[in-house]
């Protein structure tokens, strides 16, 4: 009977160390425009990578811009139609649709996954002198993200931003199956970053 009533406590107990784990956060204590600390001082650049809700990626990406955080905005993602526009061509029509200046904006349109918008991104790194990024990607999405890019990372300072909220994930992620099958996918995925192959 007392195993019965733990049940509950054990459940949410890995619900919440799962949504902690999955989305490292950077900029808790902050406020919404850049100030003292080390997590909490403006960037270089910000870099959003698509999948999932790339809009809603897209458009946080650009809030932050808008809020001074950094002057330049990395995208990153192929197309995964490739008879239309690159993820990474869209995004930057939806970030000049917002005001944002093309010529603040780098692409990347050839990453067609995660390790690749990390390595791809290392190169636009180096070539325009950026030392440090705020990483902006889904919540489920972005201890994922952090590990590549700090594993190929040259002297390049990662700083986690993720969205806590879009059409994929939500506090409520562990309603729905969907959440499941994405936390789970991570989760997998991480796993196999540690053993060292490629996903």
């Amino acid at each position: 009977m007392k195993f019965l009533l733990l049940i509950p406590v054990i459940f949410f107990a890995l619900v919440a160390g799962i949504t902690i784990y999955l989305q490292p956060n950077d900029f808790i204590g902050c406020g919404e425009t850049p100030g003292e600390g080390s997590s909490c001082t403006k960037a270089d650049a910000v870099v959003v990578v698509s999948g999932g809700d790339t809009a809603s990626r897209t458009a946080a990406g650009i809030a932050l811009i808008e809020n001074g955080w950094a002057d330049t905005l990395v995208l990153s993602g192929a197309a995964y139609d490739k008879t239309g526009l690159s993820n990474a061509a869209a995004m930057k029509e939806q970030a000049v649709a917002a005001g944002i200046s093309p010529d603040a904006i780098l692409i990347d349109e050839e990453a067609a996954n995660t390790q690749q918008n990390a390595e791809n991104s290392q190169s636009i790194f180096s070539d325009n002198d950026i030392h440090d990024v705020i990483l902006v990607t889904s919540g489920y999405h972005q201890r994922r993200a952090s590990l590549e890019f700090n594993k190929t990372a040259e002297a390049v300072v990662i700083r986690n931003h993720p969205l806590i909220d879009d059409q994929d994930w939500g506090g409520w992620w562990w309603l729905t199956p969907r959440g499941w099958w994405l936390a789970g996918g991570e989760l997998v995925k991480i796993a196999a970053f540690y053993m060292g192959v490629s996903s």
